[in-house]
């Protein structure tokens, strides 16, 4: 996990956090089954209705760990509608507010009793709407009116929250959005705008900007704009609107922070990160300039921002190579092969590497494999290197 991120740092142990308690579950005519749990009441057409409701539960454990809202004064249970068919799905959205919404959607009353997340179990647009309309929820359950930058800003950064098919979470920091605030530049709202969005009008680039502040305060290694934030959420109030709270929160920041060095701060926060694929470029030039530390701290930095991604373990599979570590390169193309690397290309480093670290039988087959998933790339250097290995002791 990046060392960036201290609200994540333990994430791996959240799952524990979660209220797995089913009070009840019932069975309707129509098929549908009813699983209430400690803060949802899921409704699930397909089957899963426990398997959702605990996701809830784990998901409501993690926001919780940042936000710490009293569960007494939240609208609870919140509920939860799983629907399988889209066109039911579609149908059903569109009955409340007009327009089909792909996957997901939160759907928000005054009457409390009415308000719901509906999804489409299954469905094409799940994976990316779920994470971010299920916090949307959350929030909007105990402040029906935050602040914008708020929901928007935190509904990014949870929005890479997933679940592995047995249940545990994962989570890669969303920097999606870094390169387009970056860019940005001079033109970039000041932080008081995008504080004030809901007085003042709401920005252009405003969930990028949103998702950058958020990431600002949880990830600059800055203890007192952490403990600001976290107080800003406790000033928050399910009585007024979003622009009262958005005033409320200003002024909390403004009593413990110089709101010109804050700006700088966040400006050179900004600046400092960089892109997943700027650190594979920074990796990739600092590797032919034959600098290993550098080449090494930028993929490891890669690989810790998106650890589901197979290039920094490859890249950090030639380093160890070339520093004669050839158990721990055989084991970083291990892992970059499991995340989605091309075969061929794997296999024949793992020849290389074993034929180094003297194991030959091994090696030949690796090379077979290569020259067998790629003739055109490998056959021809696979087979010299074979017939080295042969006459080799």
């Amino acid at each position: 996990m990046n060392a960036k991120i201290p609200f994540f740092s333990a994430l791996a142990g959240l799952a524990a956090l979660a209220f797995p308690v089913y009070l009840s579950a019932q069975v309707p005519v129509s098929g549908e089954v009813t699983v209430k749990t400690s803060h949802y009441e899921v409704v699930s057409d397909m089957g899963d209705g426990e398997k959702l409701a605990q996701e809830m539960e784990d998901r409501f454990a993690v926001y919780s760990r940042l936000f710490r809202f009293d569960p007494r004064t939240g609208v609870l249970p919140f509920k939860v509608r799983a629907i399988r068919d889209k066109e039911t799905y579609d149908g059903y959205v569109f009955s409340r507010v007009g327009s089909s919404r792909p996957g997901a959607v939160y759907l928000h009353y005054n009457q409390g009793g009415r308000r719901e997340l509906v999804i489409n179990r299954g469905g094409a647009g799940e994976w990316h709407n779920l994470p971010y309309q299920a916090f949307v929820q959350y929030l909007r359950g105990f402040i029906p009116f935050p602040p914008s930058w708020i929901r928007e800003g935190f509904a990014i950064y949870f929005s890479t929250i997933g679940f592995s098919g047995s249940g545990e979470i994962h989570y890669e920091e969303n920097l999606s959005w870094l390169e387009t605030v970056k860019g940005l530049g001079g033109k970039a709202p000041a932080i008081e705008d995008i504080l004030l969005a809901d007085e003042r009008g709401i920005p252009d680039n405003f969930q990028s900007v949103s998702w950058s502040l958020v990431s600002f305060f949880l990830s600059s290694g800055r203890e007192e704009y952490f403990r600001t934030l976290t107080d800003c959420f406790m000033a928050l109030s399910a009585e007024k609107n979003a622009a009262e709270n958005s005033a409320v929160v200003v002024n909390r920041i403004r009593t413990w922070n110089s709101m010109e060095k804050l700006e700088s701060d966040y400006r050179a926060y900004i600046n400092s990160r960089r892109t997943f694929a700027e650190l594979l470029a920074e990796g990739e030039k600092a590797y032919t300039e034959h600098d290993p530390a550098a080449a090494e701290l930028a993929f490891v930095t890669a690989m810790n921002q998106k650890p589901s991604h197979h290039a920094p373990f490859y890249y950090l599979g030639l380093l160890s190579y070339e520093e004669k570590s050839y158990a721990m390169a055989e084991e970083y193309y291990r892992m970059s092969l499991e995340r989605g690397a091309d075969k061929a290309l794997v296999a024949y480093a793992r020849g290389v590497n074993a034929a180094a670290a003297g194991k030959n039988s091994e090696a030949a087959a690796f090379l077979e494999e290569a020259a067998a998933a790629s003739p055109a790339r490998y056959r021809e250097k696979a087979e010299k290197l074979i017939a080295r290995l042969r006459y080799s002791p």
